[in-house]
């Protein structure tokens, strides 16, 4: 049994969100973020819907733990999220100061890491927690996606 307050636990309901995501049509991905071993925000792609591109799971998550805190700055606050963060993404994290972000796949073509984007120099990067799982999702959304087209 999983330990609730864990990398895994958290990434899990992460992934929740990213199934959501995947029921309304966006691109699968979600994210949550923790402070205090509380999840504070949750998110997940609403480009679609909102008809927005930057409605990205974390820009959605990073604005609801803003309004949360009462503050632009997410200090002593753990991102879960589902793949690698984009660049753009990546910006957003880095001026809202997170402490750390934890991401299950990579993104080889529009990942951060491959773009060379900076986060904050304090904020502590770990990669990798669950990303079987949260790439299948996503697999499984492509294929579905090209079988419609």
């Amino acid at each position: 049994m999983i330990q609730p307050f864990d990398d895994t636990y958290f990434m899990k309901m992460a992934l929740q969100e990213a199934e959501e995501a995947f029921k309304k049509g966006e691109v699968p991905i979600g994210a949550v973020i923790v402070a205090n071993n509380q999840i504070i925000a949750r998110g997940h792609n609403l480009t679609e819907t909102l008809n927005d591109v930057t409605a990205h799971a974390e820009m959605q998550t990073i604005t609801a733990a803003a309004n949360y805190l009462g503050g632009k700055y997410l200090l002593d606050c753990t991102l879960y999220v589902t793949l690698e963060p984009c660049q753009m993404c990546a910006g957003a994290l880095f001026w809202s100061q997170i402490s750390k972000i934890v991401y299950g796949a990579r993104d080889e073509q529009r990942g951060y890491i491959n773009l060379k984007s900076k986060l904050h120099p304090k904020t502590k990067m770990q990669g990798g927690i669950m990303a079987e799982e949260t790439s299948q999702l996503l697999k499984k959304f492509f294929i579905e996606k090209r079988n419609l087209n």
